[in-house]
């Protein structure tokens, strides 16, 4: 009977040390970590790191508002430990990083009663620590352009250099800047700030080198100078306003007559473009033309007109800043050369092929009767019907020879024999001797 009583102690013991895990298992996978830092960092000085429990679900949940409900584990070695605070959903570390690396940093949370229960959230959050300076260079200017770099050429640019110490470590340094402009000018400063014109548009680059130099207690020394630097750039686009556009050409020209007008832009490129031929100067709408990507700044435009009279160039253009308009006027008067006269060569060209043609023609033709007449028979008188043919008989041969001849060469043979030779130029002259 004494013994009966164990089992029930038991059990309530083991529900007693189950009882601190029944929040970290109801929120478990309910919560988060969000971790912030300063890193990068220079070696030797403070890198804070904090971590913040959150709902998962941005915040529908209501966190228990007991302080000391939950506890914040780290690992951040070999980072070197300077200071911790706690709050109730927050934790916030500091540390000293003496080589340059990047160092993993962990953190979980768990019960504030239960360090081997099940971690409500954890984290990972690697910060980097530099042997260099840390900052960046600022530009600023009074008229800002709403594109990242772009500044306004023939302005005064304001540039600073922001040294990132959190902790005050340099607090005590002394810095020396020397800046390097793009352009070729350089100069040598004790402020972090300066002021320059730059007085050509186009893009540039800043440099800047610091070095920080201050005094550091030593063990075996007594104090001994040290020194940091950093190396910084900045990237600057410097553009001008589009002031005008200056139009070089022709105010009177003929028709079918090519005309080049070249513009001038007073402004940075790009540049977009756009033109129209009217026989007013009124401005431009969007719709009216067709832009064109301008590189420099010139830009020739081309033309030819085929009717006179009265027209205007309105030209429209525009770069990141600002747009500007510009007209220019141009009589046509009437062609003194036809159009139609650009066909006399083109004629005078097919005359001259077809008279070759018929020329080639004709004398090929001629050869071929001269072959034909000179073909005639050179037998004397007596082998010949001395008889002349009576007009019946030619007439008959000729009309009705290809019908009666038993061959087309029979026929060509009686009508060389009825023909007469051509004339003599000149008359023969006999000569007897006696």
């Amino acid at each position: 009977m004494a013994s009966a009583p164990w089992p029930c102690v038991s059990r309530i013991l083991w529900l007693a040390c189950l009882l601190p895990l029944a929040p970290a298992g109801v929120a478990a996978g309910m919560y988060e970590l969000q971790l912030t830092t300063d890193s990068p960092v220079t070696t030797g000085t403070e890198v804070t790191i904090t971590a913040s429990l959150v709902a998962s679900d941005n915040g529908s949940l209501v966190l228990p508002t007991h302080i000391h409900f939950y506890r914040f584990h780290w690992v951040h070695t070999p980072l070197l430990l300077t200071g911790k605070t706690d709050e109730a959903f927050s934790s916030t570390i500091r540390a000293v990083g003496n080589e340059p690396g990047d160092f993993p940093v962990s953190v979980w949370v768990t019960a504030a009663n239960c360090w081997m229960c099940q971690p409500v959230a954890r984290r990972l959050l690697v910060p980097s620590i530099t042997e260099l300076l840390v900052g960046n260079l600022v530009v600023n200017q009074n008229s800002s352009l709403p594109w990242p770099s772009s500044y306004l050429a023939k302005t005064v640019l304001k540039i600073s250099f922001l040294l990132h110490d959190p902790s005050n470590f340099f607090k005590t340094a002394s810095f020396l800047y020397s800046w390097d402009f793009g352009d070729g000018t350089q100069m040598v400063t004790g402020d972090a700030v300066v002021y320059y014109n730059y007085p050509i548009i186009g893009n540039f680059t800043v440099k800047l080198k610091v070095v920080a130099e201050w005094e550091q207690a030593t063990l075996h020394a007594g104090k001994s100078i040290m020194q940091k630097t950093g190396d910084f750039s900045a990237s600057l686009k410097l553009h001008e306003t589009l002031q005008g556009i200056e139009v070089s050409g022709p105010t009177q020209i003929e028709s079918f007559q090519k005309m080049t007008v070249t513009l001038d832009f007073l402004g940075s490129p790009p540049l977009t473009v756009c033109w129209r031929l009217k026989h007013e100067c009124l401005p431009l709408e969007e719709w009216e033309c067709h832009p064109v990507s301008v590189a420099n700044t010139a830009y020739n435009l081309t033309h030819v007109f085929r009717d006179p009279g009265d027209y205007c160039f309105s030209i429209r253009a525009e770069n990141v800043i600002s747009k500007t308009h510009q007209y220019h006027r141009i009589q046509v008067w009437p062609s003194s050369m036809q159009p139609a006269l650009f066909a006399f060569p083109c004629a005078t060209i097919i005359t001259m092929i077809l008279a070759l043609i018929m020329y080639i023609s004709l004398r090929n033709a001629h050869r071929k009767g001269v072959a034909e007449v000179a073909d005639f028979d050179f037998s004397p008188m007596s082998d010949k019907n001395p008889e002349p043919p009576t007009g019946a008989k030619c007439c008959c041969q000729m009309c009705c020879g290809p019908f009666l001849l038993e061959t087309p060469s029979e026929y060509l043979e009686v009508v060389r024999e009825h023909h007469r030779l051509l004339p003599p130029l000149y008359k023969s002259v006999k000569t007897y001797t006696v």
